[in-house]
């Protein structure tokens, strides 16, 4: 099946074949005919499998009636990132090159004169992040009541960010008679229920199934302990097989410290995280699409918003804490058709996070490097070990003598402590006491004054004059 079978318009065929494409893949042949008949829609299908374009083509032929109004767009495409907002606008720019149709991009970190004036003039498709257009919403600097088309894109993503609430509120002020459709790399319950409040009997999509990987990239998992992982990478990206990386960690502190690292040791490296400009991600990002540099260390803010074609790794340096986020992450290769690798650098203490991994993906990962605990399915799957030879009997050992029978403790203690002291008598009556001898009176020795003296004479006293 060709572009041509599927409907579109012969500006837009013309504009498929200037990009270079050929034939659609599943999820365009599922979506872009059931969209043409201006159906709901929701579609499953992980990043890189042309999702974007299986919703933009389509657009493009449908807006090509009709004409825009003052702060009225007539269709709308809600992004989680900025990234991929910016990313769906260049494949408008790219397909919708024949046509005449105006556009918007709402966005946070840049200015809102510029977003302003551009919805004043009227547009065709407005294309913004959830924050940003409640932002523009509550100043009454846009108006919803004449949107005739929804896209609501990365819809778990949407989840995961909080903006759920958002989508909700904005859904309930756009016309009841509205076309929605919902894409979605997994379809967790909120999701569902997401869909079916504000979805109209829709068509179901499905290019493979929830939450399963790219056929096309070759998973690795590397064992490794947690002062090796940054000896760990940089074999990798010293190996013959590579020529691009994408490097994803979870937090912002290590992006910026790996970065750095990486630089030290000589590698064309750039970084992305939440804590830059947008203008400053944006340059980077041309660096690393234009092989200005070829290793591109990111956070999860850019694991949806990046589109780059010919990536040959993605490198997990940390393993993401949310199972889904690594079909996204690993979704940065392997685009197009072509092949890519991902590589994931796992701890002992990551096992937890790959089981839940591997029950998502329905796939065991090969795994490679040093040797960590053993999982108890690989315990059960071992050769039983080979039984020990029996032991050399022993002569057996001399009876013991028998003990010597204990005394009584009375006895023991008073041959430890010897013979028993007699017990003091007891005391007399006072009848039996001898009474006490009379108390002897100082004599003086002459009648002579001795001044009030009473003690006894001193012997110097004693003497007379003749």
């Amino acid at each position: 099946m060709s572009f041509a079978d599927l409907g579109l318009s012969d500006e837009l065929l013309r504009a498929v074949a200037d990009s270079g494409y050929g034939e659609p893949t599943p999820i365009q042949r599922g979506v872009i005919p059931s969209v043409l008949m201006g159906k709901d829609l929701v579609g499953i299908a992980q990043t890189g499998t042309g999702k974007t374009a299986g919703f933009v083509l389509p657009m493009i032929d449908i807006l090509h009636h009709g004409r825009s109004r003052a702060r009225m767009p007539r269709s709308m495409i809600l992004e989680p990132t900025r990234e991929l907002a910016a990313q769906v606008a260049e494949n408008f720019e790219k397909y919708g090159k024949y046509h005449k149709l105006s556009m918007a991009l709402l966005i946070g970190g840049v200015q809102m004169g510029d977003q302003v004036k551009a919805l004043e003039k009227g547009v065709d498709v407005l294309i913004a992040t959830p924050g940003r257009l409640m932002d523009l919403f509550g100043r009454g600097k846009i108006l919803l009541n004449g949107c005739e088309l929804l896209v609501i894109d990365e819809a778990d993503r949407m989840l995961d960010m909080g903006f759920i609430p958002d989508i909700e509120e904005i859904c309930s002020k756009l016309p009841k008679s509205r076309q929605t459709l919902l894409f979605s790399a997994t379809m967790p319950p909120p999701i569902q229920k997401l869909a079916a409040k504000f979805l109209n009997d829709p068509k179901r999509v499905e290019a493979t199934r929830p939450a399963t990987a790219n056929v096309n990239i070759e998973q690795r998992l590397v064992q490794v302990r947690p002062d090796k992982k940054k000896d760990a990478l940089r074999d990798i990206l010293r190996s013959a097989e590579f020529k691009n990386a994408i490097v994803f960690s979870n937090r912002k502190t290590t992006v910026r410290e790996l970065a750095s690292s990486l630089k030290r040791s000589g590698f064309a490296v750039g970084q992305i995280q939440g804590d830059m400009e947008q203008s400053e991600r944006i340059a980077e990002f041309d660096r690393f699409k234009n092989d200005e540099i070829n290793v591109l260390v990111a956070s999860d803010v850019a694991a949806r918003g990046l589109d780059v074609k010919g990536v040959s790794h993605v490198i997990n340096f940390d393993v993401p804490w949310q199972p889904d986020d690594y079909i996204h992450r690993i979704g940065r290769t392997g685009r197009a058709g072509m092949t890519g690798i991902a590589i994931t650098l796992a701890t002992p203490a990551d096992a937890e996070q790959v089981a839940a991994i591997e029950k998502l993906t329905g796939f065991k990962i090969a795994r490679s490097g040093e040797k960590t605990a053993p999982a108890a399915e690989d315990r059960e799957d071992r050769e039983p070990r080979e039984a020990r030879p029996p032991r050399e009997s022993r002569e057996p050992r001399e009876s013991r003598r028998p003990r010597r029978e204990r005394k009584p403790r009375s006895e023991a203690t008073e041959s430890r402590a010897g013979p028993r002291a007699a017990p003091p008598p007891a005391p007399k009556s006072k009848a039996e006491r001898k009474p006490n001898p009379p108390r002897r009176e100082p004599q003086a020795e002459d009648d002579q004054d001795d001044g009030g003296w009473n003690g006894p004479m001193p012997s110097f006293l004693s003497i007379k004059a003749d």
